[in-house]
């Protein structure tokens, strides 16, 4: 993976915000408001970021993923499966996941992703962790961490401290 990675959560299949983005971000398609993947939009939004050479994840649907071709997975911090151990993956094909606290560190490392996003940094939610807590949560991980919630332009140069260049996010994309 580019050192500076950066990965783009969308909800909606929108070319302008995609036409926005850089080579080293990755688009990462939660498709949670319908109880069923629509897979002619997957494949078509696969087929914009193929030709933006753009990499393509599809949030919670490991199978669906595989199936479709696409570069990789994103698995949410509230799905504890591991049934995907089993599934033959590509060789290039990544598994990335979310935590929020130690235990569900614990159960994305059970599942193998390559990646650990954790969140929130800056985002004052339910799972806010701030600088010091998500510098601690993130020692506990021989993963590779990636910094998610609340990253905007203003305060992306935070991310400098806790020397991490890589982040996910929606609205700093936006």
């Amino acid at each position: 993976m580019h050192k500076n990675t950066k990965y783009y959560f969308i909800n909606k299949f929108e070319t302008n915000n995609i036409d926005k983005q850089d080579k080293q971000t990755i688009i990462i398609y939660r498709n949670y408001s319908s109880g069923n993947a629509d897979e002619k939009l997957i494949l078509k939004i696969k087929n914009y970021c193929k030709k933006k050479r753009i990499k393509f994840y599809l949030s919670n649907n490991i199978r669906l993923a595989i199936r479709l071709n696409l570069d990789g997975a994103y698995i949410p911090s509230f799905n504890n499966y591991t049934k995907h151990l089993s599934y033959s993956l590509k060789k290039n094909f990544k598994i990335v996941g979310s935590a929020h606290n130690l235990k569900e560190i614990k159960i994305k490392e059970i599942q193998k992703v390559d990646q650990i996003f954790l969140s929130s940094l800056f985002k004052k939610n339910k799972n806010y962790l701030g600088i010091n807590k998500f510098k601690l949560l993130s020692k506990l991980t021989k993963k590779e961490v990636v910094t998610l919630g609340g990253i905007s332009k203003k305060n992306i140069k935070k991310l400098k401290i806790l020397n991490q260049s890589k982040f996910a996010g929606i609205s700093y994309f936006e």
